[in-house]
């Protein structure tokens, strides 16, 4: 029998994920930060907790400095790089440190709403969360208020739109019929993977680039998975967007292309892939390093 089972557990999700997060805090193991980490790289004093701290007092000492902005980013930066890339207890913990304004929005989006309030609470821990895995830039400041934000936009979609609701008459007899779309046409993913056919760009960079740019994916475990930095992922993606924006331009993508045209996609794509392979080895190597750093941590 899980917790969830319980007769008192909570129905309102956003309760049962401060329900969970009590759970995986409390003694005599709580999930602990060990804050002289977070500032080791920067080598400055953010003024955090000093040593290894619970996550409930670390969150209390969040919400008595709120002008500690830079110990503030520290800790959530290392929240959202354990949500992205280990346990969903990780995750867990990151919505329960940020409760206190989750609970607040949700209350202020309730006043007055003539749904189900559990409804909001869920919008408002859907968009957190999907912020959390892969919408916030781990490079950005603010990183708290973009998660909240988000969280705060979500459920104001959900209120606008039931308070907007307005029943109409049929309308199939006046909806627009097909049209043929403008060359070039296709699902973007499509065009990517024909240009990844075309070695317009490198293979490799096909998916990678389809999760990140279309799915809006969080680049760290993608790098992750591939074993290299996020500097060079990003590197990489922003070489596929310029290729990617010539082919369009000059109709590579739209129009079939000549054995000729074939050749020299083919020559250029060998030549990048014989530049990225003599990269490779030191830069994996010293990623792996960081990686196994972090894992530790």
């Amino acid at each position: 029998m899980s917790v969830s089972d319980t007769p008192d557990w909570p129905t309102s999700h956003l309760l049962a994920a401060d329900a969970a997060y009590a759970a995986l805090t409390c003694e005599p193991a709580p999930l602990t930060l060990d804050c002289d980490t977070l500032t080791r790289d920067i080598n400055a004093d953010l003024g955090l907790p000093s040593g290894i701290v619970p996550l409930p007092a670390l969150r209390e000492w969040l919400l008595a400095h709120p002008g500690g902005y830079g110990g503030r980013d520290a800790v959530w930066r290392e929240l959202i790089l354990r949500a992205r890339l280990h346990s969903k207890e990780w995750t867990i913990a990151a919505v329960g440190m940020a409760m206190p304004a989750l609970v607040r929005i949700a209350g202020q989006l309730s006043a007055g709403y003539r749904g189900d309030p559990a409804d909001i609470d869920s919008e408002v821990l859907t968009g957190f969360l999907e912020a959390l895995r892969d919408h916030v830039d781990l490079t950005q400041p603010a990183l708290y208020a973009s998660l909240t934000m988000a969280a705060w936009r979500a459920g104001r979609r959900l209120r606008l739109a039931e308070d907007a609701a307005v029943p109409v008459e049929d309308i199939e007899h006046v909806a627009a019929g097909p049209r043929t779309p403008k060359a070039p046409y296709g699902h973007p993913d499509l065009l990517v993977r024909r240009a990844g056919r075309l070695r317009i760009i490198d293979e490799a960079d096909v998916q990678p680039w389809i999760e990140i740019r279309l799915g809006r994916r969080a680049p760290e475990p993608i790098a992750a998975r591939l074993g290299i930095s996020v500097d060079a992922l990003r590197m990489r993606l922003a070489r596929a967007d310029e290729r990617l924006a010539e082919a369009l331009a000059d109709g590579t993508l739209s129009d079939l292309t000549s054995r000729e045209a074939d050749k020299q996609l083919a020559t250029r794509a060998n030549r990048r892939s014989g530049i990225r392979a003599g990269r490779a080895a030191p830069v994996r190597a010293a990623t792996a390093a960081r990686l196994a750093t972090a894992v530790a941590a």
